[in-house]
């Protein structure tokens, strides 16, 4: 058997993904390796297929319990021997895993780190012909990565007490510069191949809110999502116990996750979310690395996280299958606050010395700076993560909330005078300025400005500064704007350096002694429903194949029930959506989807050929009996004399009606007619419209920046029923574009 062999009849996928094929050929040539690769990039094949490959064993140094079970379980469904090594087993049945172990009947063992250096594991292990130490989240041997975990150090130990060198496989999906030179360092890799794929994540839309009220938004986001499974990480145990409190009570099948939990519990509570009797996690970032359930379809950070690393990881659960997701992040000034102390009380460091503790104190602090910033950003949110770690990309995308915000058709702008607003803001930092010698934190600037009694505040004497509570009948959120657009137009500067404070600039002194004017140009009051707020594609099948879809998904909870296993293990959801597209009649039909396996194809390949079978036998009794086709229409012809009679129109008309006018143009006796569709259709494949759904006006279709160049616009208009819409418009211009196109001959099939 070769590599392909095994990806295709175990794994059920007929090619590599990026960096794969170059990883595994590197292992099996005796190489050692370093992979980078985004959650979800499929790092785990790069291991398990040479594992089946190479003669002897492969130990896989795996951080926790949780991910051990579903990585071994997933293995186990493919019909690979694997087992798992750890705390969660009784003394006998370690035994017996090393025991089969030594038989061959295993041919992966997960192994957690701190037991590698035990004396029962060093005799297991002399007595085994080792191929193969893979190391699964690598970047946990380095103290400058964001999860430090001394553990992982035994591993070069561990190796050196072996009578013969195995490969060694290192892989983590976030690791800046300095992590992986220490990862290739500590754990002692010879000349391996270095290989980063990427971490850029296409099916996830990225986006940052400040919500006033963030409860109510996560209710109604997750009202919309009811049929979606996904985690909402909090930064604190309390905000976590009261936020699931609220959910259950709004109805939410809800559960928690945080270390002050006692293990029973946590555990409990995990295999509910992994088997899909809760579908909403809320938990902080104990509920860690390594979460394999697949059918996650959003992350949700109701607190910002600490750093960027963290929080890629974290929001990296989202979408593993490959299927559209959402990672959100709700922002508060009060983030910052609560993510201060914690990193200046954190334990994480005790353990150091003085020197080295404060040194990741500054670092860890500069790399909150850094992710206050990925929240405050107006760019790309996907091109400032992968700014971050170091990777090229195209300095927009259309998967975030900033760049869908910047391509929407701009609504109706307001531009307010601000001077006044802006006199007090630069007349406060100036008068700090002088006071202290260096600028104010946005947060402390709003709470002088708003006349807080704030006891930082206090113990500063902000409030003996004759702009204290200038401001105090404005509201908070309104300031933040305010503060934004000062350093968006330059009047107020972000020094560089470890603190995120707010000086003012040369440009500063017009407006504050010259009477300079300050405009802001701003979206006026829009009706905003949270709920139907732009976030990524739902990911479902088309309306024709829903039914199958949930039929499928419906077989495959009862599979699962009866293996006793989580559902995604089964299948992934993005499996069952390309099965419901599919609809295959035979098992070849199906084993040439991607995601089924033989194995798969040969436990449950009949059960599903069978509810497809039974679809498509409802499917053909709905119809009925004598369904006539309807004979298409020859397209529209008309002459150049034809033609001249049509009178544009000065204000604008729909496609449609556009279409109406051009075809009663046409004479009596001629066949042929152009329908609105047609139109469209030929307009989006040649690139004057583009496909962007809208769910708050449910507008499919829009103009492109080359179909408002020749007058394609949108426009609001109101119904019969007196409810506002909008709708793609021909205007003047665009019809006389038209006409010339129909005129040469240019007729729309």
């Amino acid at each position: 058997m070769d590599k392909q062999s095994v990806l295709q009849e175990r794994f059920g996928f007929r090619s590599f993904r990026d960096g794969q094929e170059a990883l595994i050929d590197a292992i099996l040539s005796g190489r050692d390796v370093f992979g980078v690769m985004p959650t979800g990039g499929g790092k785990s094949l790069c291991y398990q297929i040479p594992a089946l490959l190479l003669e002897g064993l492969t130990l896989v140094v795996s951080p926790l319990i949780s991910l051990m079970k579903d990585q071994v379980a997933a293995l186990k469904e493919a019909g690979i021997p694997a087992a798992f090594l750890n705390s969660s087993l009784t003394p006998a049945q370690q035994r017996e895993v090393l025991r089969r172990a030594g038989l061959g009947a295993n041919r992966l063992i997960y192994v957690a780190p701190e037991r590698l250096l035990t004396d029962s594991f060093l005799a297991f292990a002399a007595g085994q012909r080792i191929s193969l130490l893979a190391v699964d989240e690598a970047h946990c041997v380095s103290q400058w990565g964001q999860d430090f975990r001394p553990n992982y150090l035994d591993i070069t130990a561990f190796v050196r007490r072996l009578s013969r060198r195995p490969v060694l496989a290192a892989f983590t999906a976030t690791a800046t510069a300095e992590v992986g030179e220490d990862v290739v360092r500590l754990l002692e890799l010879r000349e391996p191949l270095r290989l980063v794929t990427g971490f850029d994540r296409p099916n996830l839309f990225f986006d940052v809110r400040r919500e006033r009220n963030k409860t109510a938004w996560l209710r109604d986001y997750l009202e919309a999502h009811r049929d979606k499974s996904g985690i909402v990480y909090c930064a604190t145990r309390k905000t976590v116990e009261q936020l699931c409190e609220k959910l259950r009570a709004a109805g939410f099948a809800a559960t928690r996750y945080h270390a002050g939990l006692d293990d029973a519990e946590r555990r409990e509570n995990q295999e509910d979310f992994a088997f899909d009797r809760a579908t909403v996690m809320v938990a902080t970032n104990a509920f860690g690395m390594g979460i394999d359930k697949s059918n996650v379809s959003f992350v949700i950070h109701y607190n910002m996280p600490k750093n960027i690393e963290s929080y890629y990881q974290e929001a990296g659960r989202a979408g593993r299958d490959g299927a559209p997701a959402d990672c959100v992040l709700l922002f508060s000034p009060g983030d910052v606050i609560t993510a201060e102390y914690l990193i200046q009380n954190g334990s994480d460091r005790e353990q150091l010395d003085e020197e080295t503790q404060t040194r990741l104190l500054i670092r860890d602090m500069k790399r909150l700076r850094q992710m206050q910033a990925y929240c405050k950003t107006d760019g790309c949110y996907r091109a400032f993560l992968l700014d971050y770690f170091g990777e090229a990309h195209r300095p927009t995308c259309d998967r975030c909330g900033n760049c869908v915000q910047r391509e929407e058709p701009a609504g109706e702008t307001v531009e307010e005078d601000i001077t006044l607003a802006a006199q007090k803001i630069l007349s406060c930092v100036r008068r700090v300025e002088r006071k202290n010698g260096v600028g104010l934190g946005e947060t402390m600037l709003v709470l002088v400005l708003a006349g807080s009694r704030d006891k930082t505040l206090l113990s500063r004497e902000y409030d003996l500064l004759p702009t204290y509570g200038i401001m105090k009948e404005t509201k908070r959120p309104l300031l933040h704007e305010y503060i934004r657009e000062l350093v968006k137009q330059g009047y107020l500067l972000r020094p560089p350096g470890d603190y995120d404070v707010l000086i003012t600039s040369e440009k500063a002194e017009n407006v504050l002694f010259q009477n300079e004017q300050v405009l802001w140009r701003h979206a006026g009051q829009k009706k905003h429903t949270p709920q139907r707020q732009k976030t990524a594609v739902s990911g479902k099948p088309g309306a024709a194949d829903q039914d199958l879809f949930d039929q499928l998904r419906t077989l495959r909870a009862e599979l699962a029930r009866q293996a006793g296993v989580p559902a995604y293990l089964i299948f992934h959801d993005a499996t069952l959506l390309n099965i419901a597209s599919a609809k295959p009649s035979t098992e070849a039909e199906l084993l040439a989807i991607s995601g089924v396996g033989e194995q798969k194809a040969k436990k449950y390949g009949q059960a599903v050929l069978a509810v497809i079978a039974e679809w498509k036998q409802e499917q053909q009794a709905k119809m009925p009996a004598k369904a006539k086709k309807k004979e298409p229409q020859p397209p529209l012809r008309l002459t150049p004399e034809q033609l001249a009679r049509y009178v544009c129109d000065p204000d604008g008309i729909s496609m449609t009606e556009f279409a109406r006018r051009l075809t009663a143009l046409k004479d009596a006796n001629e066949a042929g007619e152009l329908t609105g569709r047609q139109l469209s259709d030929q307009l989006l494949a040649e690139g004057y419209l583009k496909e962007q759904s809208s769910e708050a006006d449910n507008l499919r279709r829009r103009p492109t920046p080359a179909g408002e160049s020749v007058g394609i616009t949108l426009t609001e208009r109101t119904g019969k029923d007196g409810r506002p819409f909008t709708m793609v418009t021909l205007t003047e211009q665009a019809q006389r574009w038209l006409l010339i196109r129909l005129s040469e001959g240019l007729i729309m099939e």
